[in-house]
């Protein structure tokens, strides 16, 4: 009876000794499929961010978003700033003949729009040419020739050849959503069924950093950053690196927002480019970040960073605050670059493909 007790003692004993093995290996266990990516070796301190819904349960429930270009009456809700400055100069031009004064109100409103001075003059002398006599015919064919000449293409190119990494960088001044917009540019690349790695390379502002690292999380996407003041090229390159070896889909980099008429801070900024194209990488977008509320502040910021970078596209952020929506035009027509994206909101949804038949029909639609 004895021996039997002791035997019983002796198994608990060794029982409770290896519950907290047991604990570990089953918590191992359970975490290794979303761990088991391999990492490449880095001088940068890397994180990955794969956790099963984001920052909670919130997240791990959200539905699926609609990433469809949003329609001709929702772009009109978001753009009311801009449809308010315009629309009683639009109840003139449309309820009467044409005459000097027709012009002249619609060179202005051209211009509080901030169409650009020689963009409206050039839209005006095409509109006269046709020799339009009813206000609501010029209306018509002015919202005609806007969406024509707002015709470029503005796919984003996410694909790049057999041993590339895909590229896209996110370039612009102080403020105006870069890191914010790589966010939401994440979450919908992560929701379209891409792989995403996020690269810190902005490296002066360590709040910089750790938003974006927050975006990572929130995405479940991987993400690649370097110690404060690091070379932000190097930052960059380690992520391109790390995401051929996990062969993940895309790159998104942030930069450190810079002064355009900085020549020292332009060139590193070229030197980022350089340097994330050498293999396996391959710049497919260099996205220059413009706040929409700027206005002509921004073409000339605009000029500067396509001069530097070779800047393949826009994205127009707080263009839904902004009454200065004209300024998509002026870009377009001066330096050739399309709007591709457009903020319409605080929400992770509200970056959006820009469509130009909705953006003018939310301009200068009837009332």
């Amino acid at each position: 009876m004895n021996a039997t007790l002791l035997i019983i003692f002796l198994a608990a004993m060794v029982s409770l000794a290896l519950l907290p093995w047991v604990h570990r290996q089953w918590t191992t266990r359970r975490g290794t499929p979303r761990d088991s990516r391999p990492r490449a070796p880095s001088e940068s301190t890397e994180s990955s961010f794969r956790q099963d819904g984001g920052l909670g349960d919130d997240s791990r429930e959200e539905p699926h978003r609609d990433l469809s270009p949003p329609s001709s009456s929702a772009m009109r809700r978001k753009l009311s700033k801009a449809r308010g400055l315009i629309s009683d100069r639009l109840r003139g031009i449309r309820s009467g003949p044409i005459d000097v004064s027709t012009w002249e109100n619609l060179e202005e409103l051209l211009i509080l729009a901030d169409v650009g001075v020689d963009a409206t003059r050039d839209t005006v002398d095409r509109l006269r040419a046709a020799e339009i006599t009813e206000g609501s015919q010029l209306l018509e064919s002015l919202k005609e020739q806007m969406k024509a000449d707002l015709s470029a293409d503005r796919r984003l190119v996410s694909s790049a050849p057999t041993g590339k990494t895909p590229i896209w960088i996110f370039v612009g001044v102080n403020g105006v959503g870069k890191t914010t917009s790589i966010g939401k540019v994440g979450r919908r690349l992560k929701d379209e069924g891409f792989s995403v790695l996020m690269a810190a390379g902005d490296t002066f502002r360590a709040a910089a950093a750790e938003q974006l690292a927050s975006w990572a999380e929130r995405c479940e996407a991987d993400f690649v950053r370097g110690s404060e003041g690091a070379d932000p090229s190097s930052v960059i390159y380690d992520a391109v690196q790390a995401a051929a070896s996990r062969d993940v889909d895309l790159v998104l980099a942030d930069t450190a927002g810079r002064l355009h008429n900085k020549v020292n801070l332009m060139e590193e900024l070229a030197k980022v480019r350089r340097v994330a194209d050498r293999d396996p990488g391959l710049v497919s977008e260099v996205l220059l970040v413009i706040d929409a509320t700027t206005g002509q502040n921004g073409l000339s910021q605009a000029r500067e960073f396509a001069d530097t970078v070779a800047v393949t596209g826009i994205v127009l952020t707080k263009l839904d605050g902004s009454a200065k929506g004209g300024i998509v035009f002026a870009i377009e027509r001066d330096l050739g670059l399309p709007v591709k994206l457009v903020g319409l909101g605080e929400g992770d949804g509200d970056l959006v493909d820009f469509d130009p038949d909705a953006f003018v029909e939310a301009l200068f639609g009837d009332d």
